[in-house]
């Protein structure tokens, strides 16, 4: 996709799959949520590379061939603009090659995919405390929307939901 003089971006690949769920390992221990890992390559596949994928990821390669950083992200859909939207779930360099301009790199990338696909919005999320991560996200010209919340169900309260 991007080439730089320190490393490439390009879609991941089935091979990519081991380092993907290290690199989600280190994004949950960064995060503080390495109770809810649970990723494995064989789950990741299924849905990246499976019959239907419902993700699309890309990674940055060293020259060593090494992949240090990946973003993975999916199509969603705005109701008041009527336009399908991207989303990207997760974004992560690894510490030691930060600073180089891969993070930068990506969400322009994917900022060209969605304008490439036609559409209306490209969002993320970002933890409240993460200040380094909301400070980059505002010089880059993204608005932190105060007002909105994430809610979520998982586990045993989205399956007792679910029965009714």
């Amino acid at each position: 996709m991007t080439q730089a003089t320190d490393y490439t971006l390009r879609a991941a690949e089935p091979r990519d799959l081991p380092d993907l769920v290290c690199l989600i390992a280190a994004l949950a221990d960064y995060e503080k949520l390495t109770h809810l890992f649970d990723a494995t390559p064989e789950k990741l596949a299924l849905h990246l590379f499976g019959d239907k994928p419902v993700v699309e990821a890309m990674v940055a390669e060293v020259a060593d061939g090494s992949v240090v950083a990946f973003a993975l992200y999916f199509t969603n859909f705005s109701t008041f603009l009527c336009r399908p939207g991207l989303y990207l779930e997760d974004l992560f360099v690894l510490p030691q090659h930060r600073q180089l301009g891969i993070g930068r790199a990506m969400l322009q990338a994917l900022a060209r995919l969605a304008v490439e696909r036609g559409c209306g919005r490209f969002e993320w999320s970002v933890l409240d405390w993460n200040e380094p991560a909301i400070r980059f996200y505002e010089k880059m010209g993204a608005t932190v929307l105060p007002d909105w919340r994430i809610c979520r169900m998982t586990g045993e309260t989205l399956d007792a939901f679910a029965r009714g």
